[in-house]
């Protein structure tokens, strides 16, 4: 029987999840002053973070993309769940038990799809697990002893095994109350001739899990020589598992990630477990494919982005290794840190080094990392023949593009001189010009003769001149300043090119009313006042609520002051106040605009930082003189007017006027203290 979620139950889960406790487990969040926490965008590419999320409210909102909302909200749309699945989930983080009512959406029998496959794989990994210790799973933990990893190594990463029967873990699960369609799209069971039979059969099994620690797939690795299949074998793509946006070990690892400001990535998953286990907790590793731009998306929101970050790929010394080297170097610029490589010796995967040499070469060998474009410059250099001038005009050519990619630019000169070196050409300002040349080209997005791996004349590395950092082209954003002090992520003062005006961020292109020049003071301040409004409502209350929605002279903004009314006024603000006010919005637009000014930081002025009650007086003065300003210049154009027609109702505007210019020079005078009477 279909049913509704009780609403006293959603109320109680959004109330009983923290919004940043559920936003940290995707991305790192940093102050933004105000109590406030930013991170780099989950939902749109970005340098600069412009992800705000005000845990006090319980919203977040990105100035880059627009995309706001609650914790529900975040988790269906990053995890595009349907709203009863994502009540679920956090219910179940939370310990709540739902009661559902009939009728609406939901179904109180039957969770959604994402829901339902995610317990599924989490049953089936307590299951393998549990078969571990089976008599029939020695050559699986005798597989593991072998590579250093005892009994408690095995639990604390989940590691289990998978009978070697047609159907036991299907089965079992049936028997938990999982339907075969369930199964066979989950990828733990497949088609068989009479019926699902299990995918996984007499192998070891590693559970994958998403970046919040639940289970989304398995990895297994071959144990038997008669088992004529591949020797990894991991879970097909599913509704919940793609291997190019899941990293191995990434929920053991995320903390350390974001704490250490480095990503060690290396290939398998012992690999990831030796690390772990040898101190090195930021190691994760791809599952089945090669390092792309899904896991790269990964790792820039942990890492977010700064120019102290690092990546550090372990490969191996052979040809292989420099290979998949390479293939990463491309990548490079898709970090705003360094990117590093840790050649294994002799071959060895930090799992042979480990068994081998001990945890403390593990940790060297990390330590001991060097840059990725070093590493890059030599292997390019060292396909041809120097011997002659064609050889090394061919390895100037292929290296130059590589050197010309190096972000700091002191460095990149150091390294085309090392350059002129390596490839034994005596001129070394001739090598130096060829590379500031490729580099200049590549930052105005002209292509280029000898490309090499990622150089100027790759494709898709073209891009605007400068790029958006401050400091140059090419140069880091920086981090520590608020998102709207980059134009390209949105101020919401700035002035558009040309002189055109804009409309505010969070209105959408079918607002009502005209568009605003957003660098007036007037509406700056009742932006302002707004935040302040919402924010810390107990600093202009109750003269705000006394405000007309007339003296927002942007239309935008004189909706959100009508719905902050409709909310109670900021005299009735309580915890639910942001809440009320979305409710109370109009439209979309509307209540994407509040949810804005709930997190946006207060624009506090730079040469002097005023308290929050200081600075919300000066506002609300600014708000009203500017209102008293407009009715005066209105006023003075009637009574000309009238006066002009010999109308003797000017004298009475004469005398409005008077008592308006009285009311502004107290004001002036007074400051707040005269909107108290």
């Amino acid at each position: 029987m279909a049913g509704r979620i009780n609403d006293e139950d959603v109320k109680a889960v959004r109330d009983a999840v923290p919004i940043d406790a559920v936003v940290s487990d995707y991305l790192q969040l940093r102050s933004a002053g105000g109590g406030n926490l930013k991170g780099l965008c989950p939902f749109h590419d970005e340098k600069s973070p412009s992800f705000h999320v005000s845990p006090s409210k319980g919203f977040y909102h990105c100035f880059g993309c627009q995309e706001g909302g609650d914790t529900l909200d975040f988790v269906m749309k990053l995890e595009h769940l349907s709203f009863s699945e994502a009540v679920e989930r956090l219910a179940a983080q939370a310990g709540i038990t739902l009661r559902y009512e009939q009728g609406g959406y939901g179904r109180a029998s039957q969770a959604g799809e994402r829901t339902r496959l995610v317990e599924a794989h989490k049953a089936a990994a307590e299951y393998f697990a549990d078969q571990l210790s089976s008599p029939e799973a020695e050559i699986g933990r005798r597989f593991l002893a072998e590579r250093g990893f005892d009994q408690a190594a095995a639990q604390h990463f989940g590691v289990g095994y998978a009978p070697a029967g047609w159907d036991h873990a299907t089965r079992f699960l049936r028997g938990r109350g999982f339907t075969d369609k369930e199964l066979i799209t989950s990828g733990i069971s497949q088609d068989g001739r009479r019926g699902p039979i299990d995918r996984f059969r007499g192998r070891l099994l590693w559970p994958i899990r998403d970046i919040t620690g639940e289970v989304v797939g398995f990895g297994a690795r071959r144990l038997r020589e008669d088992d004529q299949g591949p020797k990894y074998l991991n879970t097909p793509e599913t509704p919940i598992y793609r291997k190019s946006h899941v990293l191995y070990g990434i929920d053991l690892a995320k903390k350390d990630i974001a704490k250490e400001d480095r990503a060690v990535v290396v290939e398998g998953y012992t690999d990831v477990m030796a690390c772990h286990l040898a101190g090195v907790t930021t190691a994760i590793a791809t599952c089945g494919t090669s390092f792309g731009e899904g896991h790269i998306k990964i790792l820039r929101r942990l890492l977010m982005d700064n120019s102290r970050s690092e990546v550090v790929f372990t490969f191996d010394g052979d040809a292989a290794g420099q290979k998949a080297a390479l293939r990463a170097f491309e990548d490079d610029q898709k970090f705003a840190g360094k990117t590093w490589i840790a050649i294994t010796p002799d071959g060895q995967d930090p799992c042979d080094l480990r068994l081998a040499k001990g945890d403390e070469a593990v940790r060297e060998l990390v330590d001991g990392r060097s840059p990725l474009f070093e590493f890059a410059i030599r292997s390019v250099v060292a396909e041809h023949n120097l011997e002659t001038a064609e050889g090394r005009s061919a390895a100037l050519e292929a290296a130059a593009p590589i050197v010309a990619q190096i972000k700091d630019g002191s460095i990149q000169h150091e390294y085309a001189v090392r350059l002129a070196g390596l490839v034994g050409i005596p001129d070394e300002q001739f090598v130096v010009r060829r590379v500031s040349l490729l580099a200049r080209w590549k930052r105005e997005g002209r292509g280029a003769k000898g490309g090499g791996p990622g150089g100027p004349g790759a494709p898709g590395q073209g891009g605007r001149r400068g790029g958006r950092g401050r400091g140059g082209p090419g140069g880091d954003p920086a981090l520590e300043e608020p998102p709207y002090d980059d134009p390209g992520f949105g101020d919401p003062y700035a002035e558009p090119a040309g002189g055109r005006t804009a409309a505010p961020r969070g209105a959408s292109a079918g607002a009502r009313g005209p568009a605003i020049q957003l660098r007036s003071p007037a509406h700056r301040a009742e932006r302002e006042l707004l935040k302040v409004a919402i924010q810390f409502p107990q600093f202009v209350a109750p003269v705000f609520d006394a405000y007309g929605e007339d003296e927002f002279t942007g239309p935008p903004y004189a909706v959100v002051r009508r719905a902050i009314v409709e909310a109670g006024g900021t005299e009735q603000a309580d915890d639910s106040f942001l809440a009320r006010i979305r409710e109370a919005a109009p439209d979309d637009a509307v209540r994407a605009l509040a949810t804005e000014l709930a997190v946006e930081p207060l624009d506090l002025p730079r040469r002097r930082k005023p308290e929050v009650g200081v600075y919300a007086e000066e506002l609300l003065v600014k708000v009203r003189l500017a209102a008293v300003e407009a009715r005066i210049t209105e006023l003075e154009s009637t009574a000309r007017r009238l006066e002009a027609q010999r109308d003797d109702g000017s004298v009475a505007v004469r005398q409005e006027v008077w008592t308006l210019q009285q009311y502004r020079t107290a004001l002036l005078d007074r400051g707040a203290a005269a909107l108290y009477g």
